[in-house]
């Protein structure tokens, strides 16, 4: 019992003392660590998309993901998980859900923070743990690359990988630029429109193009670890004719952690 207290009340101050560090920092400056996803810190967002007009019924599709990303190694490496929570309707009804998890996706980078251009490379793994109809349910794999530049108060960088199922010839592109330019006081405006592919469809229901916008801010509050919160719409230009939505709106929340706190 007593070995217990003691580190409880070691937690708590290494909490308090690596929120005196955070404290330090500027709202500017935690924004564009919070908007990187190379910063050698510990996140933990929660991103929710709802997605509006699937179907012939105009259904409702609800995704949220939690997504962590981990430096280890001073940085050098980060993972990167994504595990969709889902409210999957069903496209041919009016009525009926299925809900549960989809297909965790695993990424792993090894980086370069010197000079202008940051970047990662690595490995993305898909792993089939989703419930029915809620994912493809098969191993899959493939590269992932990130770059980053921070001219001034933008933050810029794209992420692109390419999965090939390893149990059939399914195969997923995904492309997602992100754009953040950081005003006072912590906010920030910010585009990051998720572009996708699947190469097996035909032509007219390959790709998801979206374009939108996002608002968001750091915020700060004395005596705790800052978090970042973001909420933005996008619209779909291209989209699969049957199962793609016509328009998304994105709610996020991160949890920002510095990583010598464990």
């Amino acid at each position: 019992m007593k070995q217990a207290k003691k580190i409880k009340y070691l937690a708590i101050l290494l909490l308090m003392a690596f929120t005196q560090v955070m404290s330090q920092l500027t709202e500017e400056e935690l924004a564009k660590i919070a908007q990187n996803p190379l910063a050698n810190i510990i996140s933990v967002p929660f991103q929710n998309n709802t997605n509006f007009g699937i179907g012939p019924f105009d259904r409702t599709q609800n995704t949220l993901n939690i997504q962590p990303v981990i430096p280890l190694a001073e940085g050098k490496f980060i993972i990167r998980a994504i595990l969709p929570i889902i409210n999957q309707p069903n496209i041919l009804s009016e009525t009926g859900n299925y809900n549960g998890i989809g297909d965790i996706s695993l990424s792993a980078f090894y980086t370069n923070n010197k000079g202008k251009i940051n970047w990662g490379a690595g490995p993305i793994i898909n792993l089939p743990t989703a419930g029915e109809n809620l994912g493809i349910k098969e191993w899959g794999v493939g590269p992932s690359i990130v770059g980053v530049i921070k001219p001034g108060s933008w933050v810029i960088g794209v992420l692109i990988n390419n999965v090939w199922s390893l149990e059939s010839d399914l195969s997923a592109f995904t492309f997602q630029p992100f754009i953040n330019f950081n005003l006072p006081n912590g906010y920030y405006l910010s585009t990051s429109p998720k572009v996708t592919a699947n190469w097996q469809a035909d032509s007219g229901n390959k790709w998801t193009i979206p374009i939108g916008l996002a608002f968001g801010k750091l915020i700060k509050p004395k005596g705790f670890l800052p978090f970042n919160i973001q909420g933005g719409a996008y619209y779909n230009l291209e989209k699969p004719e049957f199962t793609g939505a016509e328009w998304q709106l994105r709610v996020a929340i991160t949890a920002l952690i510095p990583k010598a706190i464990f």
